[in-house]
Formats: structure tokens, sequence, C-alpha cells
């Protein structure tokens, strides 16, 4: 049950970041890969946010994403690998909510995910395009399984189907929203 009490502003905040929520993980337990050389602290140009990566559990990260307002998240990552393609899966921790367990079951979690390019000193990610994505699917509204809510896309696909998806659409003119590219400003210490 703690699973599904998050907060539902996080879920409008990545739809009006331009992330696209779904309900289903992007991977499966053989797709996932963990890469030490994620673990440490990453920043952009101008330092105003910072992406924090910490070993979780078997084969997944601790994230603490802290944007230019000093306001944190903090995320369960999984890296993984499809084809020759990698994509991390952002889940939301749940948080410390001070509102009744009626109020709580009403909160719905959400995956968002991001293409990544190999690490090494450089992090760079890149979203898929919420303009391009309403587009297409509005010309091809049986490509993948998906909800529209107020306007804005919920893919509701298994993770297989996204993966076809995802990499179908990875060299697509504008399906991909480069984000600024992060360097490392601290390694683990182990």
């Amino acid at each position: 049950m703690h699973k599904f009490i998050q907060t539902a502003a996080l879920g409008f905040l990545f739809i009006l970041s331009g992330c696209i929520p779904s309900v289903h993980p992007l991977y499966t337990e053989q797709d996932l890969v963990f890469d030490s050389s994620l673990v440490g602290e990453w920043s952009g140009k101008e330092g105003k946010e910072t992406w924090t990566f910490t070993k979780g559990a078997e084969r997944d990260y601790k994230v603490t994403y802290i944007d230019e307002k000093g306001t944190k998240g903090e995320f369960v990552v999984h890296l993984l690998k499809v084809a020759e393609s990698r994509f991390l899966d952002f889940y939301p921790v749940d948080p410390q909510l001070k509102e009744n367990d009626f109020y709580k079951i009403h909160l719905f979690p959400v995956h968002t995910f991001t293409r990544v390019q190999p690490i090494g000193s450089t992090l760079q990610m890149a979203m898929l395009n919420p303009d391009w994505l309403k587009k297409f699917l509005q010309e091809n509204p049986a490509a993948v399984r998906h909800e529209k809510v107020d306007g804005s896309v919920l893919l509701t696909a298994q993770p297989k189907e996204l993966q076809e998806f995802l990499i179908k659409h990875q060299k697509s003119a504008d399906a991909w929203n480069e984000c600024e590219p992060l360097t490392r400003r601290r390694k683990p210490t182990e």
C-alpha cells in the first residue's frame, strides 16, 4: 500500500516539467544493469541543480534531485539496457505526508524515464518530447497504449511494449529533448 502513497502534485510536476509519466516501469528484471560510474554527484553548468546517485539495493540507485530553488526530491532509479540504448527509470520515494490515510490512497505514483548516453565525465540525459508524443499519438493512436488525462499523455503500456516504442523512435526527429549535460561534481566516498 505504501507504494501508492505519493503526492498527486508530483505526478503533475512530471507532466509540467516535460517528463512523460507511465503507470508501469520501463524495465523488467532481465533488463537491469548497474554501472558504478553513475554513482556520485552531478550538476549542470551553473551548478544550480544537483543529482546525487548512491548505490541502492542490488541493481538500483537512490537519487536525490535538488532543483535551482533548493527543493529536494528523492527517487529509486533503475538503469536498464535495451538493444544498444540505456535508460533511467525514475520512481518517487514515499514522502512523509501529514495527511490522513484516506487522502493518501487517492495519490498514485508514476514512473518516468530518460535516455542516457554512456557515462564518463559527463552525464547526458534526454527526455521524450511531450509535444512530439501528443502529435504522434493523435496520428497513430495504437502506437503505444496510453490514456489522455487533462490534455496530457499517461503511458499505460507494459515494459516490453514501452521499450519497443522508445527504440523504434530513438532517432525520430524531435522525439527527444536533450537535457543540459551534467558534469561530475563529486565522486562517491567509499
